[in-house]
């Protein structure tokens, strides 16, 4: 799969969301889910949560980074949900991969959310990797 396709639009890494893992690793049952999600882009989807506030994502937009208005009110709102709750900030994400460019950004995040245990893959929703189980959040200092 082209990893590109994993970049959701918001400035979100795909790559480690409960939903995609839980789909990609076929655990619903040992999780307790019933359902998962192959990416925004795979499905051919807007963000869920900025599609009926945008009138420009997806259509004259691909990514949040590269409209004017960046960062708009409703990006705002869902930014503070996940600085809160995950410690991801979406807009530092969206100027980083606008800086970068999304291949390097990408490996910037595979390589902070790579288990330091067992080198799998560690969902953000749930600081836990989802291969040998270790609790574990990528966004906190580890004294590194």
């Amino acid at each position: 799969m082209d990893k590109e396709k994993l970049v959701a639009r918001c400035g979100l890494w795909c790559g480690t969301c409960r939903a995609y893992l839980l789909q990609k690793k076929d655990l619903f049952e040992e999780k307790g889910y019933k359902r998962g999600c192959s990416g925004c882009w795979i499905q051919n989807k807007n963000c869920a949560f900025l599609k009926k506030k945008c009138g420009k994502l997806g259509k004259k937009y691909d990514f949040c980074f590269e409209c004017d208005t960046m960062p708009c009110a409703p990006l705002e709102k869902l930014n503070d949900g996940y600085v809160k709750r995950y410690h991801v900030n979406l807009i530092d994400n969206l100027k980083r991969m606008q800086k970068l460019g999304l291949e390097k950004w990408i490996a910037e995040q595979e390589e902070l959310y790579k288990c330091p245990e067992c080198g799998g893959e560690i969902c953000v929703h749930d600081f836990e990797c989802f291969d040998c189980g270790l609790d574990y959040d990528p966004n906190i200092n580890h004294g590194e």
